[in-house]
């Protein structure tokens, strides 16, 4: 479980150690050497709510951008386990440094570089070295988490470049891993109340519901636990591979497996009707204008993917030029 520190990640590993398997959780945030978020969560608090419920958890410091680290810790799974059914990867989903809002002309550059080496190019690393146990076994399932349930996400252009990339990277990487029967999906929680999230309405999971009286939102919101459930619904699937490619969310895989949040609740925010009345009419315009230029889109790299489609050899058959030689000898 690569970011297992807080938010989805610590969810999704406290969900797959409720169902079972055993979960080495992975982060920058140990006791006594946190990472350079500030913040207070650590990976061994995560273990020891997995350990609290019965679960079996392995805390392990990884910084997921030293290839080095991740190699080690993926032979130090094959040694101890014999073998690795699921890789998910959260790391730095809630990167600080992504948390700017404004326009490209204006968004700050200083990080972009480590944005990218924290938030996209360590989940390259770190599915590089999974694929390679899974596709061994012939079997298994990666799963990339990411923001919002369709392309656009994130308040800044280098946000919205990271989450719009880790979708196309499970999406990639499903191809190339088909013919080993090897499984890769992007998720995406809904309105997830993480840490940082409850901290920033300024109430606790005990009374998250008052927020609701600023934002009605958030009264649809999910616990990390609800998408921890969603992967690990998919990971108990015998047929999961189906799934590959796609792009998944929490409330569409709750109605499909039946499962629901920590207190019985199935958060929907698929279905929500969704009060923008917050918002500025500035950005409900940028919403429209970009929806509207994303389908023109999507209609266009469709239509064009369909046509390259029909061109591909079906199996079996040689390839056009191939015939051609063929019939001229």
């Amino acid at each position: 479980m690569g970011g297992a520190t807080r938010g989805a990640g610590r969810g999704i590993a406290r969900a797959l150690g409720e169902a079972g398997a055993v979960v080495y959780c992975t982060g920058r945030s140990v006791r006594g050497n946190p990472s350079p978020y500030g913040r207070p969560e650590t990976i061994e608090e995560t273990a020891e709510l997995i350990a609290a419920a019965g679960g079996t958890a392995i805390a392990v410091r990884v910084d997921h951008t030293i290839e080095s680290e991740v190699a080690a810790l993926l032979e130090r799974i094959d040694r101890e386990q014999g073998r690795l059914d699921i890789l998910v990867n959260a790391i730095a989903g809630e990167d600080p440094l992504m948390g700017q809002w404004g326009s490209f002309w204006q968004v700050d550059l200083a990080n972009a570089d480590t944005i990218f080496r924290q938030s996209l190019i360590s989940h390259i690393i770190t599915v590089k070295h999974a694929a390679r146990l899974l596709m061994r076994a012939r079997r298994g399932l990666i799963v990339e988490v990411t923001e919002n349930d369709i392309l656009s996400a994130g308040g800044n252009p280098i946000a919205q470049a990271v989450k719009l990339s880790v979708k196309g990277l499970a999406l990639q990487i499903a191809s190339e891993l088909k013919p080993h029967n090897v499984t890769a999906v992007a998720v995406t929680p809904g309105f997830l109340r993480s840490e940082s999230m409850l901290q920033h309405h300024r109430v606790t999971e005990t009374n998250w519901r008052d927020a609701g009286k600023q934002d009605k939102n958030f009264l649809e919101s999910e616990s990390p636990l609800f998408v921890g459930r969603a992967v690990a619904a998919l990971a108990q699937d015998e047929n999961v591979i189906r799934h590959s490619g796609r792009l998944l969310s929490s409330w569409e895989l709750s109605r499909e497996y039946k499962f629901t949040d920590y207190d019985g609740r199935r958060p929907d925010w698929g279905r929500l009707a969704i009060d923008f009345s917050g918002l500025p009419p500035s950005l409900i315009n940028l919403f429209r204008d970009g929806t509207e230029l994303t389908l023109n889109w999507l209609n266009d790299v469709t239509k064009r993917t369909r046509q390259f489609r029909a061109k591909i050899p079906k199996p079996g058959r040689p390839a056009r030029s191939a015939r051609k030689s063929a019939k001229k000898r």
